[in-house]
């Protein structure tokens, strides 16, 4: 059973960003550093904290401010992330946390940006207008959490048949007892 965490997202940003240290930094491949460096000198949020998971640099942004994230981080050329990688949801049960994996294929680098929904009306901007790879994401995130990605355009059901009650990627969806014998 995977432990609790009971911290804020404030608190969460706080400890990823004490987390990042030069000891931990010298697991980052080369292109990784320079980006690093890159980002602290020219980052494209102000409000966001930097901060690093193993191998990977975590840029975290306020919820409002994701889709001019996304866009700055694509659009610009010293970052130029040209492909959404990976979408992804995690249920906190007081927040939700959604977590795009880029990358640029020019530089060979990669990022992962977060950010928070609030748990009892998770709404946030898509990012389909800037990463078409976000389309199938942004419907599984809103069918199997009830994540609303504003601007999305198409968010029928994708996994699901259409009208089915709840979402059950939340850790809050009952399932219900059975036997396999």
């Amino acid at each position: 059973m995977a432990e609790q965490n009971e911290n804020s997202p404030e608190q969460n940003l706080k400890q990823t960003q004490e987390e990042l240290n030069p000891s931990k930094v010298s697991k980052l491949r080369s292109s990784e550093k320079s980006l690093l460096r890159l980002l602290e000198n020219e980052n494209p949020v102000p409000n966001s904290v930097i901060s690093q998971s193993l191998d990977e640099i975590v840029l975290s942004v306020p919820t409002e401010e994701i889709q001019e994230a996304a866009l700055k981080l694509r659009q610009s050329e010293g970052f130029a992330f040209d492909y959404l990688r990976c979408l992804s949801v995690v249920d906190y049960e007081e927040y939700f946390e959604i977590v795009y994996h880029i990358w640029s294929r020019l530089y060979r680098h990669k990022l992962t940006l977060k950010t928070t929904a609030d748990y009892n009306d998770p709404i946030i901007k898509s990012v389909t207008p800037i990463w078409k790879s976000a389309d199938w994401f942004e419907r599984e995130g809103h069918e199997l959490f009830g994540i609303d990605f504003k601007g999305h355009g198409n968010l029928k059901p994708l996994l699901l048949w259409e009208g089915f009650e709840g979402y059950p990627g939340r850790k809050s969806y009952p399932f219900h007892e059975y036997s396999e014998w």
